[in-house]
């Protein structure tokens, strides 16, 4: 973890004063890096018949798709408003910083299907819950949730008891 952890890089003030990002591109930008990055986000969830993953716009697409393909499955995009389509939910949820909505094709999941949500953060849990309520609302299971970096001084994990959760890197400090 701690030379995975070397890969991701402070950004301080963004997107907003106080906040410092955790910026994934440099981890992007090493092949083995992001080969283990991947690996230990699917590896705790193989053999767990997974049917689908699925990843919010726009980081989680990166990471999804790849998850998915380690995991012999599906992808489903959940994305920011007025982006998909055809028929569509939405859900409308509070972030650390501000609002946002997601949405997500109504066909995208059939009824009892099992789905892992990935994404490269959980915060406060915000994304996260909304991708969760998306997937259930159409009748899907959250048979897990992949994460690759918990800002788990945040505690955003305590949203999720019911879901098996597993984060790949944790920060217990900003």
């Amino acid at each position: 973890m701690r030379d995975l952890k070397k890969l991701i890089r402070d950004v301080s003030g963004f997107p907003k004063p106080g906040i410092i990002f955790k910026d994934i591109t440099p981890l992007l930008r090493d092949p083995a890096g992001l080969a283990l990055a991947v690996e230990l986000m699917a590896n705790p969830f193989r053999g767990k018949k997974i049917e689908l993953v699925v990843g919010a716009e726009s980081r989680g697409f990166i990471f999804g798709t790849a998850v998915a393909q380690a995991l012999s499955c599906g992808f489903i995009p959940i994305r920011k408003p007025r982006k998909l389509p055809a028929e569509k939910i939405s859900h409308t949820y509070d972030l650390e910083y501000g609002q946002d909505t997601l949405e997500m094709h109504t066909d995208a999941i059939v009824k009892d299907q099992h789905c892992l949500i990935v994404d490269d953060l959980l915060a406060t849990g915000g994304t996260m819950d909304a991708c969760c309520k998306l997937v259930e609302k159409l009748g899907g299971h959250v048979s897990g949730i992949a994460i690759l970096i918990e800002l788990a001084f945040l505690n955003g994990r305590k949203r999720f008891s019911k879901y098996d959760l597993h984060s790949v890197i944790a920060y217990d400090k900003e």
